[in-house]
């Protein structure tokens, strides 16, 4: 059995990922930490794992993992999470899944810049792999450090990813407006995501500034094999989980959508947890939501020379925690959907 840790195990992410290793055949939670909630039973936080999974949160003891645990993830805040990773990587054998911002970049200035604080394990940049599985699995299987993407750029790039790895919109046209339901914005006390905020409103924030933006365009400039900078526009709506990003990007020469969709078609052929749809449909948040799906279809406007890509996925479960679990399989040599093959809630 893979002896697992989770640092932060009482956030959304974290609880995620307690509920989906539950049901891991080959897994075994052997510490559940938490600053905020350490001595506390999770089951109080969260009554839902009350007679499945009874743990108690502790501390966080950085020594405790290294000694107990094959694999760790961490879902801390950015900044700290860089910090308490670079004394778990001082074990030779143990692999971290961070699902903080702070190992998926290439570039420490680049960080800096987005997110206003020095980068405090530089080093270990060098060593991480970001953790997109459909992007880059043979290097995920070697790695023992991964940043786990975040949640609108996981549904972003592998939504605009097939266009620009195939040269057939021009890198300097892409506009994503995306939508995001509210447990994406974590479980702290904010007002803006009060109940009496958040409900019948939808708004726009972090206009041209969102950190996620950067994380966007490293792997689409990297697909594109040139730089890639983008319009990118978060909205947040009226609902628990998912996210809908709409992709515009100016066609080259002209395509239709049939053309189009098997361009994505062939693209995506080995990938389990990719749906394209068919010509004349488009996918939903309620499609995948619970799920580790991504679901994907389009519109060729000749109109405007434009393609338009609809992608959703589920911001806890794809944009997180399901993800981290399908690293999780990769770096331990298990079949890639093990506890994740599993259908959207869709009510």
């Amino acid at each position: 059995m893979i002896k697992v840790g989770i640092i932060g195990a009482t956030g959304y992410a974290g609880a995620e990922l307690v509920r989906i290793l539950t049901y891991h055949p080959e897994t075994e939670i052997v510490h559940a930490m938490s600053k905020s909630y350490a001595g506390q039973k999770l089951t109080e936080l969260y009554p839902s794992l009350c007679k499945v999974r009874d743990l108690v949160c502790e501390d966080l003891d950085t020594e405790v993992l290294k000694r107990d645990c094959d694999v760790v993830f961490t879902a801390l805040p950015h900044g700290a999470s860089a910090e308490t990773i670079a004394s778990l990587m001082e074990s030779p054998t143990l692999k971290v899944i961070d699902l903080s911002a702070d190992f998926r970049y290439r570039d420490a200035e680049i960080y800096s810049q987005w997110y206003g604080i020095d980068h405090c394990a530089k080093d270990l940049l060098q060593e991480s792999v970001y953790g997109l599985c459909e992007l880059y699995r043979e290097d995920i299987k070697k790695a023992r450090l991964i940043g786990n993407p975040g949640c609108y750029t996981t549904c972003s790039i592998l939504g605009a990813a097939p266009l620009l790895a195939k040269g057939l919109i021009e890198a300097d046209s892409v506009i994503i407006d995306a939508k995001s339901g509210v447990s994406g914005a974590g479980r702290k006390l904010v007002i803006d995501q009060h109940f009496c905020e958040c409900t019948e409103n939808t708004k726009a924030y972090g206009v041209a500034k969102h950190r996620h933006t950067s994380e966007i365009e490293q792997e689409l400039s990297l697909l594109a094999r040139e730089d890639v900078v983008l319009s990118f526009t978060p909205h947040l709506i009226p609902q628990k989980r998912g996210i809908l990003a709409t992709i515009y990007g100016k066609l080259k020469t002209p395509m239709s959508t049939a053309e189009l969709l098997e361009v994505y078609r062939e693209f995506y052929k080995d990938e389990y947890f990719i749906r394209i749809y068919e010509e004349g449909k488009l996918p939903e948040t309620n499609h995948v939501a619970g799920s580790n799906f991504v679901d994907m279809g389009l519109v060729s406007d000749p109109r405007t020379g434009r393609v338009i890509v609809v992608s959703c996925i589920d911001n806890l479960f794809k944009g997180a925690a399901g993800q981290a679990v399908q690293n999780m399989n990769l770096l331990f040599g298990l079949p890639e959907t093990t506890a994740l093959d599993c259908p959207a809630f869709y009510l």
